[in-house]
């Protein structure tokens, strides 16, 4: 079984509260996620993962709304909340999607899990070699390697951001990539900043079919290159960058 663990918290510090922001007249961001997800021929089961912060309980409510099953756990160490939710729910493999990504893609996603259903790795993204925009994010692996990573990792940037332990290749891991034909991994179709906001509303009200696949907005950059300047601006990875700031300093703090 396929389960796809969505994370999801309102206290993001670049934009909070973005996941239950509207991109339409009916559906949040968290909403497109869940429907562009839905759409997958692969994933058996969505479940958001939250924290137990009170601020959050927004998010438990929209979840119990929309009869998805609802995890709720460590603010901090992301790693853990996935952990203990794979447990629960006695997931095999596990899809790490991300909540801010409204566009992400249905196809790219069951191109992930194809690769990784070989049996041939243990990890498999379309990130480890950035070819797709940035908001078209899949990963899956075992939850073997998840429960090693649990067990083993002790940066803070891995306990935030989940995978990285996984992906570090000293760790042992077989792991996987698919690449795009064309690299456009310099596009941002994520939400971070309000400029990304700005930027999915506009593709949502002018791609009219659903789900949204990445060829649609491709084909709308194309015709409209305007709307890439939007938010190219914008550094890729500062939530990565940040973590990796703070595991530097507790390094010098115990020097």
């Amino acid at each position: 079984m396929i389960g796809c663990i969505i994370q999801a918290r309102m206290g993001s510090s670049r934009l909070p509260g973005k996941v239950l922001m509207k991109i339409d007249e009916k559906y949040t961001v968290l909403e497109y996620v869940i429907k562009q997800i839905s759409q997958s021929e692969l994933v058996n089961k969505v479940i958001i993962a939250t924290t137990n912060l009170e601020q959050d309980d927004v998010i438990q409510k929209v979840a119990n709304e929309l009869g998805i099953e609802c995890f709720r756990g460590s603010s901090d160490n992301v790693l853990d909340r996935y952990y203990e939710c794979a447990k629960k729910f006695s997931l095999n493999n596990i899809l790490r999607i991300t909540s801010d990504c409204p566009l992400i893609d249905p196809g790219i996603v069951d191109k992930v899990i194809e690769k990784y259903l070989t049996k041939d790795f243990d990890y498999v993204s379309n990130t480890l070699i950035r070819t797709f925009p940035i908001g078209m994010d899949s990963e899956i692996f075992s939850f073997d390697v998840l429960e090693k990573s649990w067990q083993n990792a002790s940066l803070l940037s891995e306990k935030e951001h989940v995978t990285p332990y996984m992906i570090n290749k000293k760790n042992g891991f077989r792991l996987g990539n698919i690449k795009n034909e064309l690299n456009v991994g310099q596009l941002r179709l994520t939400l971070d900043r309000i400029e990304d906001y700005e930027l999915i509303k506009k593709i949502v009200k002018k791609i009219g079919r659903r789900p949204i696949f990445m060829k649609d907005v491709l084909k709308l950059f194309s015709e409209e290159p305007e709307l890439v300047k939007i938010n190219a601006h914008i550094p890729a990875n500062e939530g990565m960058l940040k973590s990796l700031k703070r595991d530097e300093d507790e390094k010098n703090k115990i020097i």
